[in-house]
This record gives C-alpha cells, structure tokens and sequence, in this order.
C-alpha cells in the first residue's frame, strides 16, 4: 500500500491500530498521519518490539483495510 492509498484510508488504519494497541493514543497515531514509517517507529517505540515485528504488525494492519 503505497503513501496515498494510507492516506485515504487514515482513519480505518487508526481505528485498526487503537483497537489492537489500546496503550497507544490518539495523539501519538496522529502523529504518523499516514506516514508508514513514523507510525513503525512510533510502534516501535511503544510496544519495545524489533523493527521486523513492527513492519509485520503494520503489513497485517494494512492487509486488512
């Protein structure tokens, strides 16, 4: 899924995201605004996960939008 086709899709993305990683807010989603490697670093971050983990976490989320 490439920078736009995140973008349109933003707000399905960050309810996907906030209902697998409650721990993760609103605020630091927004962040990203649609930029995948913010939001694996903002993952990252959060969850103490590998940058591998991470991408798998996101491609499972995208797949599913």
């Amino acid at each position: 899924m490439n920078r736009d086709q995140i973008e349109g899709k933003w707000t399905e993305i960050k309810g996907r995201v906030r209902e697998a990683y409650g721990e993760i807010s609103d605020d630091e989603i927004e962040q990203a605004k649609g930029d995948r490697e913010k939001m694996e670093g903002i993952l990252q971050q959060k969850l103490g996960k590998s940058k591998e983990e991470v991408r798998n976490i996101v491609d499972d989320i995208l797949a599913k939008v």
